[in-house]
Formats: C-alpha cells, structure tokens, sequence
C-alpha cells in the first residue's frame, strides 16, 4: 500500500487531519496535538491493511500463532510505525516543512506500560518478526492501567509511584467490546452423568468477570501485514454490579465491588508477599489465559472445521509459567463445552500448545498453592489434577517403583501446584533460549523430564527485532552500514557480515567512532538535560542496562567502581581513561535486597560525581524508570555492554544483543547468550571474565566455596567490604548496608562476586588500555556489529515457525 505519493500529499492530509479531529490548525496546536493528529493518521492508514489482513487468514483458513505473555514491553510505537511503513524519511521531511519535529513528536508517546524486562521486550520483537515476515501472529496480553511503577529515586532510595501511562490515552489501541469474554472465578462445580453414563459439570455461584478486549496493530516491514496484539481488560459487567449494589442496598458496595474486579488487570506483577497479593496475580493469569483462550477458540468455530483440526490452525505458546493456565483451560472448554472426552481433548490441547522456559532460577518457576487454586479456580484444579494422576500413573507404567522420580516430576506435590511442569507435560514442545541454557535444562534441571520426553525439548536462541534496535534507534550507523553493503541486510540481517570486508579500511573505522561520538555527544546532552549531571563524551560509557537482581551482579559493577575510588584516592598518579558508569534497573517491589544495590549504586554516584580528586575520571549514573524509549538514546551510544550474570543463571539474555548490534563491546562471563556470542566474534573481540559454569556446579556439588576466604586473602575485596559497614564516604558511618555485607560474607556470597572480584578488576583494566587504542578497538566494535545479524528475532522467529509452530509465510496480500 502506498500511503502518500509524496511529501505534499502528506501535509495536506496532516493538515486536515488537524482540522477535522481537533479543530486546529498548525499555529494553534500543541505538540500533544499534533502528536495525536499524527498517530491517528497513521493510524488510519494501517487500519485498511489491518482489516485486509485478517479477512486473507479467515480466507485462507490460515493457521495462526497465539504468542501469550505476562507481558510485550513494546516501547513507542510511532516512529516504528514510520519506520516499517516506509514513510519514516517523507513525515520527517514534511513535518519539518511545517516547523515540526518528529523526534519532539515522538516524544509526547508515553511508554506503553505493559512490561518489565527483557521477558516482556522479547514478546514485542518477536510480534515484530512475525508481522515482517508475514507469519499469521498475534500476541495475548493483559491491558494493564498503571504499568509496572514509575520508579522515582528519593534520597538515594527506589520509590514506586504509579505509572499513569494510559492518562492522556493510547492512540493506537482500539477498543471491542463486542468481543469482550466472560471469566469466571470461585463458585461451586457440581456433577452429573447422562442416560449414556457422560459425565457433564456444573458450575454455579462463580463471579463473572467481564475481558473487554483492546486491540493494538502490529505491523509489518514494508509489507502490507498487520497482525493483532489483543491486551485484555477486567471490567464489571453492569447487570452484576447492578444486581450486588441491589441485594447489598448500598451504592457504596457496588463501588467497591467494581474497583475488586478492576484490579485484576490494573498493575503488572502485583506483589504476591501476601495471600491477598497471590491471589491476585493468580487470577490475573487466568484472566488472561481464560479471555484469550476463549477467544481463539471462538475464532476457530467460525472456520467451520471439526475439532480434530484444531492444532492443524492454531498454536497456542505460553512464554514463560505465567500462562501455563492455558492447557486446563483449553481442556476445560474442549470437554465441558464442546463435549470431547478426555482422551481426544489431551490429544487436541497437546498438539496446540508449546512452552518456553525462560529460566534456571528455581523461585521463579511458579508454583501455587493447591487450596488457593481449588477454591479460586475449581473446575481449573479438578482438571489439573486429572492431569497429574494421569500423568503419574503413566510415568509409574515406565518407572515401577520409582517413588522419588514420580514425585519429582508430578505436576501436583507437597500441597503445590508446579507451574512448569504442568507446561511440559500438556506441551509438544519445551524451547529453551540460549544454548547453554538449554543445555542446563537437559542435563541438570529438567534432566527427569527431559529423559521422559527427550523429543519434545529444543532450543531457541533469543533474538531482536534490527529495526528497532539499529535501523531507527541508530540512523546514522544504519545509513552507513547502507552505503557500505547496500540495503539488502535491512530484510536480511545476517548480510550484516559483509562488513568484514572493511576490517582493513581506515575510513570506514574512523567513520563507526565518528558516528559512535556523535551519540555519545547526543546522550550526554540528554543526560545533563534530564538528571543535571555533566559527564565527558570523550570517556568509556560502561552500561549495565537489566532488571535488578542479585544474579545479574549489580552489585560486583558497583564494588569495581568502589575500588576505582579507592585507588583513585590513595594513589593521584593511578593510570586510568575516564570512565562513566550507567546503570539503568528496576527492583521489584518487595525485593528489599535488590532495592539495597540500588541505594548503594546511588550512594556511590553521590560520592563519586562530588569529589573533586576523582570526578574527572569517573561518574556514575543511575537513570531512574528506565524503559524502551530511554534505551534506544543509551544503547547506540554505549562503548561497553556489561553482561556479568553469575554463570549458569542468565537464560539468555537480549541487551547483549543491542548493544553488540550497536557496536559496544561486551564484558561477561560464559553466560547465556554470552556463549554464542564469544563463539562468533572470536576471544578477542569480547572480555570473558570469572567462572565458567562447569566451575560452577563443582563449587555446588562440593560446597566447599568459602567468601570468607577470599575476603580474608585479598585486601582489595577487604577493604572494599569494609567500607559498607565501617565509617567511610559510602557508609557515612551507618549500616544501610549491612544487609549486603551479610549476603556476601555471612551467607556466603549466593552468586559468587567476591569469586569473581579478581577475574572481573583485571578485564577492566584490560578493557581500558584497549580503548586507547583507537582502530583496534573500533575493528572489535565492527567485528560484533557484522555477527550481530545472526541475533536478529527474524531467525529466531522463522526458526519456531519452522520447527515448533508449523506456520508458513503468507504472501497472498501482496
């Protein structure tokens, strides 16, 4: 579709589009307006591809990927819009012809409130992927009012605020109403066999919850598909309220009533530290799965085929445990609604559904409590424990007698629920993200069920979507990786390779660090603007950009910098090349120990930046609320990429994708994608540090790691640790710290830092006396930008489509 046949075609429907929405014209107009006259526009452009689309899948009778998650932290979405409707250069130019910016533009787009972390920026890139690559999927999420938290720092501290993200409105959602879904929670099931001896269930006295459905477009590049991202809201329904505010005969409780049900979908990952809080998020995510579920299967009907032919259209994925309620679900519906015995709808719910794991840490595979899910989901549980006592009864048919691997692997043990492994037993496919973690998967912790169902586990390395994060994040090296090779790696990134054929040229190095300063400059600009800090664009940018938790070692970045200081301080002639530290993390809310690290790293920013002896050659930067639109300023301007996760715990990891697609350099340990990563730019064109993850498991099967050792060996880790509790500028002469002091001496150092303190300090100084050498270490920079195709989400998504899902590339709208 073309949207304008040029630049003067688009001012003119601009400035109408001023005129008919808004009732102003380009002189009266604020920039939110004309922000608002722009995304709708646009957005009515997409909206006939949008429709011609879904009527070719209905048409075709297309199979369809339904990609469900907690969440799709999709960042703005206006100038990836612009972008993959190839009309990004013609709206900058017109609206500059009318004294707009675009980038000013893009700036009134709040950030859509709808993730957290790098679980939630995968989900957006892989809809981007599927959009691209004209693959029929849509994502299925939770329309969430106030986000996870606008996250302010207040003395050094995290303070969580609600995000009001949806406040001046979304402009590119549409609402549906008359879609909207009915979810029951609590009641009663009651059962009853037929005159044919079938047994049919009842439910009765349930609270229904009204899903009202907002759909958002994802779309396409350069192409003319556009899939669905389809976010669910809890709304009362009015004969429910209604009829409570009557039988109570207070208005009052009505109000209350409706403010109950509303939370189900008001704040991502409510804080489960209560049973209140647990109960929530449970009902938040069969919410989701029960909405969504419900409405594939409604749009399935509509095909007009039997039943059995549902996994030949459908694909149902859960990333992650969270919607794991999808397999119950879908067996629920299939039998107490579409009368399907059991056997013919296990078969039906197994073949349409796939899991990705996303992680070795055992506190976050989920598990609830089994009252809590019999009394809030009681048809749910019923069909879970059928599900397990099928289960175990087949596994001790193959393993008589073995009582300690059947409890291991059943779905419902010791009073719990075990989300993920419910996930494996009704999936056909259990994906890991990284190769190393796939690897631990199968050899360590799902080494039972692996050796239970060794077909059904494979790996999926992560990826990004390269338009986002380098063709509109970082322009001016796209242009010139374009002039280089041409444009054939936009659509095919793997050609990004070709670089390598100007290692030898000095031109084009010394043009990656022109580009490279430039977006330094750029940041630092944005830095002093927003947080009043002055850093030099001339130093080392070392980022650590990552949720905050103990296992991605916040802290180890933080205790290098502390011995920095100290050196700095003891030592005036200590060689160093300045350096500034950012950092960019939330700390869930009830992660007091994660929400310490953020108060020391604040601390030492305090310190640090303040004293003059030292401040020229360090900074440090904590940027609060960090999120997608921040990362795309931060990351084509970063020199260096910390990925220093304690081996064995990073699934995969995808910053390190970005920032190795932007040209910096990654400092990490065998971790992850790390792994993949070192294997294709070569030892010397990334910093390895610490553990490895063999060294790892021989430290937990041994148990003979001793923190205190090191500590009492290595004066550097002494004195360094001494300062949090001790009187020192970090303390102050207080035990704000203490509890991290404890972590890494009294409780033994859970994620090895101070085993990796040594390792890590002399990568440092290595990284440092190489970025004085200006050609190598650019020819490094461009070595990771030729490999970083190989991390673009396309692969990975044309991968799943190929070897878990079974869709094909629909090109009939062409």
């Amino acid at each position: 579709m073309v949207m304008f046949s040029d630049k003067e075609e688009f001012k003119s429907e601009f400035k109408a589009q001023l005129e008919n929405q808004l009732g102003k014209t380009i002189d009266s107009a604020s920039e939110f307006d004309t922000y608002r006259a722009l995304g709708s526009l646009i957005q009515e452009k997409i909206n006939k591809n949008w429709l011609k689309t879904n009527q070719e899948y209905k048409k075709h009778k297309t199979k369809q990927v339904y990609y469900f998650s907690m969440e799709f932290l999709m960042g703005r979405l206006l100038g990836n819009n612009l972008l993959n409707l190839h009309v990004l250069a013609l709206v900058e130019e017109g609206l500059a012809d009318l004294g707009l910016s675009l980038s000013e533009l893009e700036n009134k787009e709040s950030d859509a409130g709808l993730g957290n972390g790098g679980l939630g920026r995968l989900a957006a890139c892989f809809l981007d992927s599927l959009a691209s690559l004209e693959l029929a999927g849509h994502g299925c999420g939770l329309r969430y009012r106030y986000g996870m938290f606008d996250q302010h720092i207040i003395d050094g501290k995290q303070v969580e605020f609600p995000d009001y993200w949806l406040s001046k409105g979304f402009i590119w959602e549409v609402r549906r109403p008359e879609d909207s879904i009915e979810v029951r929670f609590g009641g009663h099931v009651s059962s009853n066999r037929d005159k044919d001896g079938k047994l049919h269930f009842k439910y009765e006295n349930y609270q229904p919850v009204q899903a009202v459905p907002y759909d958002v477009p994802v779309v396409g590049y350069h192409n003319d598909t556009v899939n669905t991202l389809r976010l669910w809201s809890a709304e009362p329904t009015v004969e429910d309220t209604m009829t409570k505010a009557e039988r109570e005969g207070e208005f009052g409780h009505f109000l209350a009533h409706k403010r109950s049900l509303e939370s189900i979908s008001d704040f991502l990952y409510p804080d489960d530290s209560t049973e209140e809080g647990k109960s929530l998020r449970l009902k938040q995510e069969y919410f989701l799965v029960s909405a969504g579920v419900q409405s594939v299967v409604r749009s399935f009907e509509r095909l007009g085929l039997p039943w059995s032919c549902f996994p030949d259209k459908v694909a149902l994925h859960i990333n992650d445990t969270h919607p794991a309620l999808v397999i119950p679900e879908l067996m629920r519906i299939l039998m107490d609604e579409k009368g399907m015995g059991w056997e013919e709808a296990w078969d039906v719910t197994q073949a349409s559904v796939s899991y990705t794991n996303h992680t070795t840490l055992s506190e976050a595979l989920e598990s609830w409590p089994v009252g809590l899910v019999r009394s809030l989901l009681p048809r749910i549980f019923m069909i879970i424990n059928e599900i397990n006592e099928r289960f175990c009864q087949a596994l001790w048919k193959t393993y008589p007698g073995e009582f300690d691997r059947i409890a291991d692997l059943a779905i419902v043990a010791d009073g719990q629920v075990k989300m993920a492994h419910l996930s494996i037993v009704g999936s056909h496919s259990i994906n890991g993200v990284a190769k190393l973690h796939t690897d631990i998967l199968k050899e360590r912790e799902m080494k039972r069920f692996y050796n239970t169902f060794p077909e059904r586990f494979n790996n999926k390395t992560n990826g990004i979507t390269h338009r986002r994060w380098l063709m509109h994040a970082n322009r001016p090296l796209s242009s010139a990786i374009t002039e280089a090779i041409g444009d054939r790696w936009m659509t095919e990134p793997k050609e990004l390779i070709q670089l390598l054929k100007y290692k030898d040229d000095l031109a084009f190095l010394d043009r990656l660090h022109e580009i490279k300063q430039e977006n330094k400059a750029a940041f630092a600009h944005w830095i002093k603007e927003t947080q009043g800090i002055t850093i030099d664009p001339s130093s080392i940018f070392d980022v650590q950009i990552k949720r905050l938790h103990g296992y991605k070692r916040q802290l180890l970045n933080a205790l290098h910098i502390m011995h920095l200081y100290n050196e700095l301080k003891s030592d005036p002639t200590f060689d160093i090349v300045p350096r500034t530290f950012i950092f960019g993390a939330k700390a869930a809310p009830s992660y007091h120990f994660a929400k310490k690290v953020i108060q020391l790293i604040n601390r030492i920013a305090s310190v640090v930046n303040n004293d003059p002896d030292v401040r020229d050659y360090i900074k440090v930067v904590f940027l609060p609320n960090y999120s997608v639109s921040m990362a795309e300023k931060m990351i084509p301007a970063s020199n260096v990429s910390e990925q220093i996760s304690m081996a064995t715990k990073e699934a995969s990891g995808t910053g390190n994708m970005k920032l190795m697609m932007n040209g910096a350099l990654t400092v990490g340990t065998m971790d992850g994608a790390n792994v993949e990563i070192h294997d294709l730019v070569g030892h010397d064109n990334i910093y390895i540090f610490g553990l490895s993850s063999e060294e790892v498991w021989d430290y937990y099967r041994n148990g003979s790691y001793s923190s205190r050792a090191v500590y009492d060996n290595d004066e550097r880790v002494r004195h360094t640790l001494d300062q949090l509790i001790h009187y020192s500028p970090f303390s102050k002469g207080e035990r704000d710290f203490q509890e991290i002091y404890d972590a890494l001496l009294t409780y033994n150092d859970e994620y090895f830092v101070l085993k990796d303190f040594a390792s890590y300090l002399f990568t440092q100084r290595k990284v440092s006396q190489d970025y004085q050498r200006k050609r190598q270490w650019n020819l490094k920079s461009l070595v990771n930008i030729s490999q970083s195709g190989v991390f673009s989400s396309d692969r990975t998504i044309q991968e799943y489509a190929r070897e878990i899902w079974d869709i094909q590339r629909v090109q009939t709208l062409k």
